[in-house]
């Protein structure tokens, strides 16, 4: 592993105090939270909030906290997310707890993770389809017939989902109307205010850094560190970043098909030329004929969404080729398996509420898109840009679900452009998989905050063991230092 740290430089002078809160939220900046034990050296509360900012008498909901404290020589909170829309934070900081990496971390700060509202332990959940709809759902590759026929049955699909989303969640479209990161953001500095911090340190992955630009946004002079890993450029329309990701993965895909060459048993041949047209025999003929995966069957949209998750870290490579040798033999259990885990399914059917919450956070955070041929020319550049799905489609669900869901956007497509914000971090990884690398960038450009460059084929890095990312970012988390710009990290 080559280390290519650089030496850091002094942080800028801390931002003025941020101004005096709206008198009409004090009650729930003040708010005294009801810490509980939840496990060993864990406690867990509740944050109340308004439903709706717009009426803070109104309607609250909850957002699920879990904290581990400092250990000593505490500087304040740092407060976590992991991306999604759909993650829960809660569960991230308790793994984070037992991580290594994050020992020094441990020490400084009170380690607190937050479920985004609607999502794991928040109240109320966003809830949508039952177990048993949702497995339908990925069992069925209605969306590779493009025939008007199959468009149609696909709109009739997605107008229902959309209704099942109102009829099931609480609060119904007043609550799905507040669910962006519009309203994320504005929990997180009531959460701020609570834990008694003057000013935020922030650590997001993936989506959570969406989270932490729009919060640097909202309050720059309440922040006082973010670092942001697996980047998503919140400048980027909904179209623009599903033709990237299917980018990005093709592109994982390939360096995925140079490793596997070089071993005996690759699945996908001893050709990494010919990585995606292997691919394609494997996967194209599960859409009119599904592998037999214990009792229940892998489709076509199972096999891409597992190779995905497979995808993720190269730690999982392995794995993977395991699973495409075994569906070579028509045995879809382990494929599926990545899919399961990737949609958060556990073994009695129950799925944790993310793929919901995904829908329900995208469709108000982008411009909506309703006209039925630009979706069908957004499909074509995907496939494209990512000619491993060549034969079936990728998942355009989203592109039909947003351009018909029951509440307007929230948001709308913008470069960030804050003032007064101390410098951030930005960490990008150059095969990142599901944001690709000039995401990250962009977003240290748009923030004028410094980018970490990690070279390798893996989806966010901070704190998974790579010695020269983990010390850049505890030096900036505990002292406010920076690396230096163009510094890159090798290694995975």
């Amino acid at each position: 592993m080559a280390v290519l740290l650089a030496a850091c430089t002094s942080a800028p002078a801390p931002a003025p105090s941020p101004a005096p809160l709206p008198p009409d939220l004090r009650k729930f900046t003040t708010q005294q939270l009801a810490w509980s034990a939840c496990g060993e050296a864990l406690d867990c509360a509740h944050l109340t909030v308004p439903l709706d900012y717009a009426a803070p008498d109104g309607k609250t909901v909850t957002v699920g906290l879990l904290r581990h404290k400092a250990a000593k020589q505490r500087i304040g909170s740092l407060v976590v997310d992991p991306g999604g829309p759909g993650a829960w934070g809660t569960a991230t900081a308790a793994s984070l707890v037992k991580t290594p990496a994050a020992a020094p971390l441990l020490d400084r700060f009170d380690l607190v993770g937050f479920d985004p509202r609607g999502v794991g332990t928040s109240e109320p959940r966003i809830t949508c389809r039952t177990g048993a709809e949702q497995d339908a759902d990925r069992a069925s590759d209605v969306e590779s017939d493009m025939s008007p026929e199959g468009v149609k049955q696909q709109l009739a699909e997605t107008t229902a989902y959309g209704a099942k989303c109102v009829e099931a969640t609480k609060y119904g479209k007043e609550f799905l109307a507040n669910v962006g990161t519009r309203d994320v953001v504005r929990d997180l500095d009531v959460l701020r205010a609570a834990l008694g911090d003057e000013k935020l340190t922030y650590l997001g992955y993936s989506y959570g850094t969406q989270i932490g630009a729009a919060y640097a946004e909202a309050y720059p002079r309440n922040v006082r560190a973010l670092l942001l890993d697996g980047a998503v450029d919140p400048a980027q329309g909904l179209v623009e970043s599903l033709v990237e990701q299917a980018a990005g993965f093709q592109d994982a895909l390939t360096e995925f098909g140079k490793w596997c060459a070089a071993r005996s048993d690759c699945a996908l041949g001893r050709d990494p030329a010919r990585t995606t047209e292997a691919f394609q025999k494997l996967a194209r003929p599960l859409i009119t004929r599904p592998a037999p995966a214990g009792n229940r069957p892998l489709s076509f949209e199972d096999a891409v969404t597992g190779t995905f998750g497979g995808l993720y870290a190269r730690s999982d490579w392995d794995a993977l080729n395991a699973a495409l040798a075994r569906l070579a033999a028509r045995d879809g259990r382990t494929l599926l398996a990545f899919a399961d885990d990737y949609y958060q399914r556990d073994r009695d059917g129950r799925y944790s509420g993310a793929i919901d919450a995904y829908f329900a956070v995208r469709c108000v955070d982008h411009t909506r898109l309703t006209d039925r041929a630009e979706i069908t020319r957004a499909h074509e550049r995907m496939v494209a840009g990512a000619p491993f799905l060549a034969g079936g489609t990728p998942d355009t669900s989203e592109l039909d679900i947003c351009s018909t869901w029951p509440v307007p956007p929230t948001s709308a497509e913008h470069a960030p452009r804050p003032e007064g914000l101390p410098k951030t971090l930005v960490v990008s990884t150059t095969h990142d998989p599901a944001t690709p690398y000039q995401q990250g960038v962009d977003l240290a450009k748009d923030l004028d905050g410094v980018l970490l460059t990690h070279e390798g084929v893996q989806h966010t890095v901070f704190l998974d063991g790579n010695a020269c990312v983990d010390r850049a970012g505890v030096a900036y988390l505990v002292d406010g230092t920076v690396p230096a710009e163009g510094t890159r990290c090798t290694g995975q």
